[in-house]
C-alpha cells in the first residue's frame, strides 16, 4: 500500500475494505473481470471496467502513471455463494488523454489489486484512437476478357484501426463466393472469377470497412466477349434450273456461337455455292403399232405399242391413250379348227433360233481367247489388270525394231546408257478421273520408240489420253505437284521439287521386257479425307503412285516426310492405303512389321522410308498413346509486300512440318504478293487438348496499335490435331498512327497452352522492304522430276552387281551385308533385309534413296574398305572407265 498516495490510503471513504475477514485474510486478490482493448470512435469516451475478489483497494495505471482516485467509479458488493468481498471500479478515458502520447508509444491501462496478502496486475488494454483513410491503395481495373478465361481483380483496400474488413460488389451486389463458387476471394482481398460467364459482366466494386467508416472503390468494368463460331452447312439446295446447268448453295451462320460483347466475327464465307446440273424431264411417247396379230379362235385380232419413244423420265409425264387394241374379223377370217402343222413349225423355228445363238457365242468366244494370247507378246498388259491405273501395252512400229525391247544394255559406257526424256506434266491443269477400264486406249505404231536405251514419248499426248479416263475421282493435274515417267529394268527415280516426296525404282524392280509409264502426285487433304477417329492424326501427305495394278519384282521405296516426333514410344504409327472401292485400309503397323508383307517402312526424325511391292495411294497416320506425344508443326511469318494505307496485316501460318505443305503456302503468298517477314520456326505441338495461343506485344504505343480486341488470338487444338486443313493461320491487324511511321518493331508470341512456345523478334521497315516472297525457299530442288536408268542412281549398275555378288553370300567372319547393314547403322532392319533374295541390293536400295542429293560415293567405299572387300576400289573409277 506504501506505492499508493498517502492521502489516498488516510481517506475513509477508501478504507471501509481495509480489512478482511479473518477466513480470507491469506488469499491473494484474482480478477474476475480484466479491462479489453478498445477504439475511440470520433470524441466518444471508452469506459475500462475491471473487477477483483477479495481486495481491500483496486486503482487503474495508466501508462504507468496511477489514475486520480476521483476518476474511479468504485463499486463494492459481496459473491452470495463464497460470501467472499468484490471490489470493481470503472473509469473513463478520452480522446485527448490517448492524443497527449499519441505518436510517442500506445497509450495503455492496467488494473491493480491489493489484499493483505499482496498485491495482483491485471492484462494491459490498449486504447487507439479509429481511423479508415479514403484512398484505397490498389483499386479494381477494368478488363475485356473471353468466355471462359480467368479473371483476376485486385484491391488493396485503406489504411485503417482496426484493418478494414473487405467484401465485393457487382453491379450493387454483395458478390458471396459461398453460393457461387465460381467466384474467390483471397486472402490478400482479391477477386478471382474462375471461368468468365456472360453473366459475370458487370461493374464490380471493392469496398472496405470497419468501426469508423465505409469506402467504395472506384468500379471495374468487367467485360465478358465470346468470338463467333460457325455452325454446320445447311445441306446443299436444289437445283436452281428445273432442266440443264444451273445452281445450289448452302449456308451457314455465326451462331455457334454468336459474336457477343465485341467478339470476332466468323472469318470466311457464310454462303457456298456449286454448279449442278437439273437432268431435263422426259414425256413419254408412244412407238409404231405393231402388225395385226392373226384371227384368234374368238374372232378378234389385236395389236400393241409401248411407250418408250421416248420412255418416260425424269419426272415427264407417261403416254396417253391406249397401248392395245382389238378388232373383231370378218366370218371369212375366223378360224375353224387349229393345225397341228403349226405348231409344228413354230417348234422348228425356235429350235433354229437357239442352234444359232449357240454358234455364235461359240465365235465370240474363240476371238476372245485369241486377242488374249496375242496380247502375251505385247511389252506390258494391260488386260491383266482390272482396275486403275493399268501399265501401257507398247508395240513397235516395225517388226525389225522388236528386239530392242529386251536387249541388254551397254554398261561400259554411260554415254549410250538409258536415260528418259522425261519430263512433268506442265500443260496439265485441274483435275481429271478415270474409269475401271485400261488406263490408256491403244497406242497407234510409232507412238513409242526406243533408241539407244532412251524411250521417248509425248508428254501431251500422255495427258491427253489419261485425261479420258475415270477411275480416280480425284487425281489433281498438279504440274508442280505430279510428275511421271517411262522405265524399264533399269529403273529410275521420281520426284516432286521442294515436296520432299521421290520414288525409287532400283533396277530389276520392274520385270525384263516390261516398260511401265509410272506416275507419283500428292493429294491435298481437303480432296481425300481420311476417317480419323479419337487420339489419330495425319503425319505424312497423302501421296499417289501408280499404276497401283503393276506387277513388280522387287520393292520400289517411297520417300515423303512426316511431322511426329519420331518417337515410336509415344506412337502408334499406321499406313494407311486406299483400296480400288476408295475405302482407306490399315496395311502395317510400325514395330509390328512382318517380312512376308509387301510394306516395310523406315521412320527417320524427319523422313519416312516405305519399302512397298504395290503401288496405290499411302498415307501415314499417327495415334498418340499418351499426352507426350507431339507433332512438329512449322510457323511461318507473312506480311503485306505493299502498304499504303494506315492498316498492316501480319499472318502467321500454322501447319505440319513437311516439305509440301510448306511449298504450298509459299506459292499461294507468292500469288498474294506477300513477303516472308522471319526464318520459319518449328513447335512442338502436343496432345495435350490445350489450344494454339498467338499474341502481340511490346510495339511501341507512340506510333502503333492493335485493332485486336482480346489479348490473344487462339486455334482449338482439333482444328490442328485431325482436322481436314493443311493449313491454318491468324491475321494480326495493326494500324500506324501515322502514314509516315514505317519502323515496326514488336515481339510475337506463339504457345500452346501449358506447353512449349516460340517467340519471333520483328524490326523492319515496311517501306524499303518490298521484297515479295523470297524464290529461294521454291527453287531449292532444281533436279529433273523423272530420271531413268543410270542417271538415277550415284552407284553404277556394274558396280553394283559386283558389290551384291560379294555381299550376298555369308561370310565367316561376318564381312557381308550384316557388317555393311551395321556401318551404315541400319542394323535395326536385319530381319527384313535377311527375308530377301539379295539383302545387299535392298541396303543399296535404301542408300541411294537416303543420299541421292547429298551422298558421298567415296565414303561408301570408305566402308567397303573397312569391311575388308577389294571391291571399294572400283568406286575410285571414273564413269567413264565404267
Amino acid at each position: 500500500l506504501t506505492s499508493l498516495p498517502l492521502s489516498w490510503l488516510k481517506s475513509s471513504e477508501h478504507a471501509a475494505t481495509a480489512t478482511l475477514p479473518a477466513a480470507f485474510s491469506d488469499l491473494l486478490p484474482h480478477f474476475l473481470v480484466e479491462p479489453e482493448d478498445e477504439f475511440i470512435v470520433k470524441n466518444k469516451p471508452v469506459m475500462l471496467t475491471c473487477r477483483s475478489t477479495p481486495a481491500t483497494q483496486i486503482y487503474f495505471k495508466c501508462n504507468g502513471e496511477w489514475v486520480h482516485q476521483d476518476d474511479h467509479l468504485i463499486e463494492r458488493t459481496v459473491d452470495p455463494a463464497t460470501a467472499l468481498p468484490i471490489m470493481q471500479v470503472t473509469i473513463e478515458i478520452t480522446r485527448q488523454q490517448v492524443e497527449k502520447i499519441f505518436g510517442l508509444d500506445e497509450y495503455w491501462c492496467q488494473c491493480v489489486a491489493w489484499s493483505t496478502t499482496g498485491t495482483q496486475k491485471s492484462q494491459k488494454a490498449y486504447i487507439r484512437i479509429a481511423y479508415l483513410r479514403k484512398n484505397f491503395e490498389e483499386e479494381p481495373q477494368g478488363k475485356e476478357v473471353a468466355l471462359d478465361e480467368e479473371v483476376l481483380l485486385r484491391c488493396h483496400p485503406p489504411e485503417g484501426v482496426p484493418q478494414a474488413e473487405v467484401e465485393w460488389q457487382r453491379n450493387e451486389d454483395v458478390v458471396n463466393p459461398a453460393s457461387d463458387p465460381n467466384f474467390f476471394i483471397t486472402t490478400d482481398h482479391n477477386l478471382v472469377i474462375k471461368k468468365a460467364r456472360l453473366a459475370d459482366t458487370g461493374n464490380y466494386t471493392c469496398v472496405a470497412k470497419n468501426i469508423v467508416a465505409r469506402r467504395k472503390s472506384t468500379s471495374a468494368t468487367v467485360l465478358v466477349y465470346v468470338n463467333g463460331g460457325w455452325s454446320t452447312w445447311t445441306t446443299w439446295s436444289s437445283c436452281s434450273a428445273v432442266c440443264g446447268r444451273g445452281w445450289q448453295k448452302r449456308s451457314r451462320s455465326c451462331t455457334n456461337p454468336t459474336p457477343l460483347n465485341g467478339g470476332t466475327s466468323c472469318e470466311g464465307q457464310n454462303v457456298q455455292k456449286s454448279a449442278c446440273v437439273a437432268t431435263c424431264p422426259v414425256d413419254g411417247g408412244w412407238s409404231e403399232w405393231s402388225k395385226w396379230s392373226a384371227c384368234g379362235a374368238d374372232c378378234s385380232m389385236w395389236r400393241s405399242r409401248e411407250c418408250t419413244q421416248p420412255s418416260p423420265g425424269t419426272g415427264g409425264k407417261d403416254c396417253q391413250g391406249l397401248d392395245l387394241q382389238s378388232l373383231n374379223c370378218t366370218s371369212e377370217q375366223c378360224p375353224q379348227t387349229v393345225s397341228g402343222a403349226e405348231d409344228v413349225a413354230l417348234y422348228v423355228g425356235m429350235v433354229a433360233v437357239a442352234l444359232c445363238l449357240t454358234l455364235l457365242l461359240i465365235v465370240v468366244v474363240l476371238v476372245y481367247r485369241r486377242k488374249k494370247e496375242g496380247l502375251d507378246a505385247d511389252v506390258a498388259d494391260s488386260s491383266i489388270l482390272t482396275t486403275g491405273f493399268q501399265p501401257m501395252g507398247i508395240k513397235p512400229s516395225k517388226p525389225e525394231n522388236s528386239h530392242l525391247l529386251t536387249i541388254q544394255p551397254d554398261l561400259t559406257t554411260t554415254t549410250t546408257s538409258y536415260q528418259g526424256t522425261l519430263r512433268s506434266r506442265h500443260d496439265a491443269t485441274g483435275k481429271f478421273s478415270m474409269t475401271n477400264g485400261p488406263l490408256l486406249d491403244p497406242l497407234p505404231n510409232g507412238s513409242h520408240t526406243l533408241h539407244n536405251g532412251k524411250l521417248n514419248s509425248d508428254p501431251a499426248e500422255f495427258v491427253s489420253r489419261l485425261s479420258t479416263q475415270s477411275y480416280f475421282k480425284t487425281l489433281p493435274r498438279d504440274v508442280a505437284n505430279t510428275s511421271y515417267g517411262t522405265f524399264n529394268f533399269l529403273g529410275g527415280r521420281l520426284t516432286i521439287p521442294n515436296a520432299g516426296i521421290s520414288l525409287l525404282i532400283p533396277p530389276e524392280a520392274i520385270p525384263r521386257g516390261k516398260i511401265y509409264e509410272i506416275y507419283l502426285t500428292v493429294q491435298r487433304k481437303e480432296d481425300l479425307r481420311l476417317p480419323l477417329a479419337g487420339c489419330q492424326t495425319l503425319l505424312s501427305p497423302v501421296v499417289s503412285c501408280g499404276p497401283p495394278g503393276v506387277v513388280l519384282s522387287r520393292p520400289v521405296i517411297l520417300s515423303m516426310d512426316h511431322c511426329s516426333d519420331a518417337c515410336l514410344d509415344n506412337w502408334a504409327v499406321r499406313l494407311k492405303k486406299q483400296n480400288y472401292e476408295g475405302a482407306w485400309e490399315d496395311v502395317l503397323l510400325m514395330g509390328e512389321e512382318l517380312v512376308s508383307e509387301p510394306y516395310y517402312c523406315q521412320l527417320e526424325a524427319e523422313t519416312c522410308r516405305l519399302f512397298s511391292e504395290q503401288l496405290g495411294t499411302l498415307a501415314l497416320v499417327g495415334e498418340s498413346l499418351h499426352m507426350g506425344a507431339a507433332k512438329r508443326l512449322r510457323l511461318v511469318l507473312f506480311s503485306d509486300a505493299y502498304c499504303s494505307t494506315l492498316e498492316y496485316n501480319i499472318r502467321v501460318y500454322c501447319m505440319d512440318d513437311t516439305q509440301d505443305v510448306f511449298k504450298e503456302v509459299m506459292q499461294m503468298e507468292r500469288q498474294l504478293g506477300g513477303r516472308l517477314i522471319d526464318e520459319p520456326h518449328v513447335l512442338l505441338f502436343k496432345d495435350s487438348y490445350h489450344n494454339l495461343r498467338l499474341s502481340i506485344h511490346d510495339m511501341p504505343q507512340a506510333h502503333w496499335r492493335s485493332k485486336l480486341l482480346a489479348g490473344y488470338q487462339e486455334i482449338p487444338f482439333y482444328h490442328i490435331w485431325n482436322g481436314s486443313q493443311r493449313y491454318l493461320h491468324c491475321t494480326f491487324t495493326l494500324e500506324r498512327l501515322s502514314l509516315s511511321t514505317c519502323e515496326l518493331t514488336c515481339q510475337l508470341c506463339v504457345w500452346q497452352v501449358e506447353g512449349e512456345g516460340q517467340s519471333f523478334g520483328l524490326d523492319f521497315n515496311i517501306a524499303k522492304d518490298t521484297r515479295a516472297v523470297d524464290s529461294e525457299f521454291l527453287l531449292m530442288d532444281t533436279n529433273a522430276t523423272a530420271l531413268a536408268g543410270p542417271s538415277a542412281f550415284q552407284i553404277p549398275y556394274l558396280i553394283r552387281q559386283k558389290i551384291c555378288s560379294s555381299l550376298d553370300a555369308p561370310c565367316p567372319n561376318g564381312a557381308d551385308w550384316r557388317m555393311l547393314a551395321q556401318r551404315l547403322k541400319l542394323e535395326r532392319h536385319m530381319s527384313f533385309f535377311a527375308s530377301k533374295a539379295s539383302p545387299t541390293s535392298v541396303i543399296l536400295d535404301l542408300w541411294e534413296a537416303q543420299h541421292f542429293h547429298s551422298g558421298n560415293i567415296n565414303q561408301l567405299a570408305t566402308v567397303m574398305a573397312d569391311i575388308g572387300k577389294q571391291e571399294a576400289m572400283i568406286f575410285l573409277v571414273s564413269d567413264g572407265e565404267c
